[in-house]
């Protein structure tokens, strides 16, 4: 063996190995860096890669050939200085190497990463007919969906990025309001089975073009464009796409054309605001199709699985708890079983998980928190499941966390009013009444139930006329019929009211008003609009956290709270979780509050 390494060094063979090692990691350097402004393909850094991996076994044979030894050649040879430079040239590759290979799973990358914010702005829909708007949205979504995938890159504004749908835009004010240094923006022109997709990378700050390409395809290659687009662009911004060997970006997508415009018009509609029970059943019916043609495509069933929920929390008119609780029996499991069925056909889908998460909310708070953890694990910024998980953040009394997020999600989408949901009520049952006022001095109020959380929170401060005038202007089509006046009357009547009557001669006042009881001396009654809606299997979702205000400590005390804690899930979940700080352990199974 001592004579067999000697040879190889006379031979230089090590030298030729090191020297190859050390000019292909050069060529790899140039090829990923040219590559986004010669606007190369993609495969071309992996043409590159297996060109000189195949390339090394045939320099050292020519180099074994070149060296074959004279008569009376003697084995062996001196190290030279240029052996020591190729020695210590391959020593730095190797720890440069080794760098890049661990450098992106660390926490340190990642934050670097994350100075990278993204944003898709709507496609541009240049087909001349109004009709397909959707399916140019429909592109953004898909676009948006298969960048978030990408480990180190933030995908911000997915739902705000819609309020800019137009062809002059001034990019640099909008990546202030979105919070974005990098924009993507394009066109789809369809016609007929062929479709002309643009995309461009822009700057934020100054507007430069980083990238930019046009595919024209056929309508059967769509998704290969969005996988190019998104490939492109990750290589761009010199994201590593960290994905396995064999999976792409757009995985499960085994679909027709038409099938695949039908699922793309129900989500359209969704983002649009179909709210009503005509356009939610027409939803669940166009996607049980899609899926009945295509049983393998999992976004539609996270698709549909949203769709059944909606569809069983939408009851026409105003249902008794016996008809909710048809309802939810109903199409609740039909919404975890889509769910389901996405999360096995494409276990990389933040969407199934999510959904199913939801379906949880009203009393299995558990299984509910660990899908949403899941779901975020593979898209940290996943704007549904970031709503929902602060939702139940607050209804546990975990208040400030619920905040915390609420506040992160905000940042990342701050024109889409739907986030901003029970902002102000989670800040009031903080005590951050600074943060409170300063909020709603901001043009427009944000909170769709803003005149009766005024009331409450005047209320609360003893100011009870100033609540009554508060509520006076509440929306009455979402109270009880005749709530509204009788709430007036009752904080008009303070504390004359405190001493009137009893609990039984009260009215029924609704979820949103239920914070009257408490200032009329009947605080158990509180708990009526809550113990309907577990009843109806109907989530509370944000009006939660108004059990958590200090003026609610009468609420907390009595053992109708207590019961109603037991059976929504909360005692089981902060068992297993941790005590909140409104409640404790005592004796046994029992429990306190305070």
């Amino acid at each position: 063996m001592a004579e067999f390494f000697a040879e190889l060094k006379r031979r230089q063979m090590f030298r030729v190995a090191a020297a190859y090692a050390v000019v292909a990691w050069l060529l790899l350097q140039l090829i990923n860096n040219l590559t986004p402004a010669l606007r190369l393909p993609d495969w071309a850094a992996t043409f590159i890669v297996v060109l000189l991996i195949a390339g090394f076994p045939v320099a050292l044979l020519f180099n074994w050939i070149q060296h074959l030894p004279a008569d009376g050649a003697t084995l062996g040879a001196k190290t030279g200085k240029a052996d020591w430079l190729l020695i210590g040239g391959l020593g730095l590759v190797i720890l440069l190497i080794a760098y890049q290979t661990i450098a992106p799973s660390s926490d340190a990358t990642r934050q670097a990463g994350g100075a990278i914010s993204l944003a898709v702005l709507p496609f541009d829909n240049l087909s001349g007919d109004a009709s397909q708007e959707f399916f140019s949205d429909g592109m953004t979504e898909e676009i948006t969906s298969a960048l978030a995938r990408i480990p180190d890159l933030r995908v911000v504004a997915r739902t705000s990025a819609y309020q800019f749908r137009s062809q002059n835009r001034d990019i640099q004010t909008i990546g202030q309001q979105l919070n974005a240094t990098h924009f993507i923006e394009g066109s789809v022109r369809k016609d007929g089975e062929r479709v002309r997709i643009t995309a461009q990378l822009i700057k934020a700050d100054d507007g430069t073009h980083v990238w930019t390409e046009t595919y024209d395809r056929q309508l059967t290659d769509i998704f290969a464009v969005q996988e190019e687009i998104g490939r492109s662009i990750a290589t761009a911004l010199r994201m590593p796409l960290g994905l396995q060997p064999g999976q792409s970006l757009f995985p499960s997508r085994d679909i027709d054309p038409q099938s695949y415009e039908q699922y793309l018009a129900v989500r359209a509609a969704r983002r649009s605001g179909g709210q009503n029970a005509a356009s939610r059943a027409a939803a669940v019916e166009s996607l049980e199709q899609v899926v009945a043609r295509h049983p393998r495509f999992a976004p539609a069933w996270g698709a549909l699985a949203q769709a059944y929920f909606r569809r069983g929390i939408a009851v026409p008119g105003n249902p008794t708890v016996a008809e909710m609780r048809r309802s939810m029996d109903e199409w609740r499991p039909k919404a975890q079983a889509a769910a389901r069925r996405a999360i096995e056909l494409d276990p990389s889908l933040p969407d199934g998980y999510s959904q199913l998460g939801v379906t949880f909310l009203d009393k299995d708070l558990l299984p509910g928190e660990e899908l949403f953890s899941k779901a975020l694990a593979l898209d940290p910024l996943h704007p549904d499941t970031m709503h929902f998980y602060a939702y139940l953040l607050s209804a546990v009394g975990r208040v400030k966390e619920a905040i915390a997020m609420r506040e992160r999600l905000m940042r990342i989408e701050p024109l889409a009013g739907l986030y901003t949901a029970n902002y102000e009520a989670m800040l009031w049952a903080d005590g951050q009444d600074d943060a409170l006022n300063a909020r709603l001095r901001e043009p427009p109020p944000s909170s769709g139930f803003l005149a009766t959380f005024l009331g409450g929170m005047y209320a609360a401060q003893g100011r009870y006329a100033e609540a009554a005038d508060a509520v006076k202007t509440a929306p009455r089509d979402s109270q009880p019929e005749g709530a509204v006046e009788a709430a007036e009357r009752l904080l008009r009547a303070v504390p004359i009211s405190r001493a009137a009557g009893s609990a039984q001669s009260l009215p029924r006042l609704g979820l949103e008003l239920d914070f009257v009881y408490v200032h009329v001396g009947a605080p158990e009654l509180v708990m009526q609009a809550y113990e309907d809606a577990l009843a109806g299997g109907v989530p509370a979702f944000g009006d939660y956290v108004l059990l958590w205000h200090p003026s609610y400590a009468p609420v907390r005390k009595t053992e109708r709270f207590k019961a109603y804690v037991r059976r929504a899930g909360l005692v089981e979940y902060w068992r297993a979780k941790g005590w909140s700080k409104f409640c404790k352990p005592t004796t046994g199974d029992d429990f306190e509050c305070e």
